[in-house]
């Protein structure tokens, strides 16, 4: 299975070099499929680079081909951006190009400099394919046309997942179902925006309810939250101080799927007896009786051994991650399960407020896109759609390491983040 993996990849790469470099391609219009309309060869290639996102081609004969994947795609990113040229590089992205300019910093300073720079790619793809989308995308159709067969590839995951027999394929060629399910955040916030800005009423309704189903039968208790919180953020995006009530329903589902849900109540708590939405109301529920896979304990280590007395710089950007996969540590995982502590542990406080503040930064931008009245339709699908999963992919980074799988997670809501500045360059407006 290695080799047929490895070939997919030679094969999946030479394509995306060569229609960057091609003519062009036509495509069916989004919105009309009799009309037929012509991407140029940058368009074609951030179609396809966009869709693959959740292809992982993991291959097990010695050979990391998701990392050399990964490079293989910042490359390309980077040369299709100075292809074309005129990227959009907003306040957030400026911020976030310092958190990087830090990281390279902290790998100077770090025991484990190798890894920081594995640490540094991982964290280097989102800007990058912001970039890109920036410069290419100037129209609707490019953009929708990447959203929609993003979702298709999404769809024929869970497919390869659940189906009998096809989850050997599914997990060599997709990524782990943690980053799955993740992914899936924003392709339920997609589904929601597309509901209600265009007329595919029920169908987009189908997709978001779909995209909520694997987390719950997985019982992964980040993509559950990360799903509600997205959820909440649309709409607030949507209905502003009007969606408080709608987030307290969304809040109080929540709750209920915790105690009702036989799978993820056996999760949750470690003694499940006497755990009741009616325990929880009476304050006899405390984070003690949380069932955290040793994370909490993982997390104490890991502050006390590369964070206490370095909390302004860390200990060194990869330092941590060297030391998990090394096993010098008490447990018997390689990760912490916890992209915040990573960030505290490598490169401290700074660190973590840079970060923050760009992420922060975006999801705050996306906002105020799409509050604005002057902006149509389909920049508010990519500016909800981007902020909204956003922050849920931030929640997800508190239990898990979400970072590890960039090129699935956070490739999706900065690709939109950056499609909605690119498109809004092309209507000569500020942003």
């Amino acid at each position: 299975m290695g080799f047929v993996v490895l070939i997919l990849f030679l094969l999946l790469t030479f394509y995306e070099i060569k229609v960057l470099y091609s003519g062009g391609t036509y495509f069916k219009s989004p919105f009309d499929k009799e009309q037929l309309f012509l991407f140029d060869g940058p368009e074609t290639f951030w179609v396809i680079l966009y869709c693959t996102g959740i292809v992982a081609l993991s291959a097990n004969f010695g050979l990391d081909l998701m990392a050399i994947r990964l490079l293989v795609l910042e490359v390309l990113c980077l040369v299709a951006a100075l292809k074309v040229g005129n990227s959009v590089m907003s306040t957030p992205m400026r911020i976030y190009a310092l958190f990087l300019f830090w990281l390279i910093i902290g790998c100077f300073y770090s025991p484990a400099p190798f890894y920081g720079v594995r640490v540094f790619l991982k964290y280097t793809y989102p800007i990058l394919i912001a970039l890109a989308a920036s410069a290419i995308v100037r129209n609707i159709e490019v953009g929708m046309k990447a959203l929609l067969w993003a979702r298709k590839i999404a769809v024929v995951s869970i497919v390869f997942f659940f189906v009998p027999g096809l989850n050997i394929i599914g997990g060599a060629v997709f990524w782990y179902a943690t980053a799955l399910a993740i992914t899936y955040q924003f392709m339920c916030i997609l589904s929601v925006a597309l509901f209600f800005f265009t007329d595919e009423k029920r169908k987009n309704m189908i997709y978001a309810i779909l995209f909520c189903i694997p987390c719950i039968l997985w019982v992964f208790r980040t993509s559950i939250m990360g799903t509600a919180l997205a959820l909440m953020i649309f709409s607030f995006f949507k209905y502003k101080l009007k969606s408080l009530p709608v987030i307290f329903g969304v809040l109080i589902l929540f709750i209920v799927a915790i105690f009702t849900i036989p799978a993820v109540k056996n999760k949750m708590f470690i003694d499940k007896s006497g755990k009741d939405v009616t325990a929880l109301q009476e304050g006899k529920i405390s984070f003690d009786d949380i069932n955290s896979n040793g994370r909490f304990a993982m997390w104490e280590w890991s502050l006390d051994h590369f964070f206490v007395g370095k909390e302004l710089t860390g200990s060194g950007t990869g330092n941590m991650q060297e030391t998990f996969y090394a096993g010098r540590h008490p447990f018997i995982v390689k990760i912490c399960h916890n992209d915040y502590v990573q960030m505290l542990c490598d490169n401290g406080l700074i660190g973590l407020v840079l970060f923050a503040s760009s992420f922060l930064g975006i999801i705050f931008h996306c906002f105020i896109v799409f509050s604005r009245t002057k902006y149509g339709p389909p920049i508010k699908i990519f500016a909800v759609a981007a902020g909204a999963s956003l922050g849920g992919m931030l929640l997800s980074m508190y239990t898990d390491n979400a970072i590890n799988y960039t090129m699935a997670t956070f490739s999706y809501p900065l690709g939109a983040y950056g499609m909605m500045l690119g498109l809004i360059r092309a209507q000569k407006v500020d942003y």
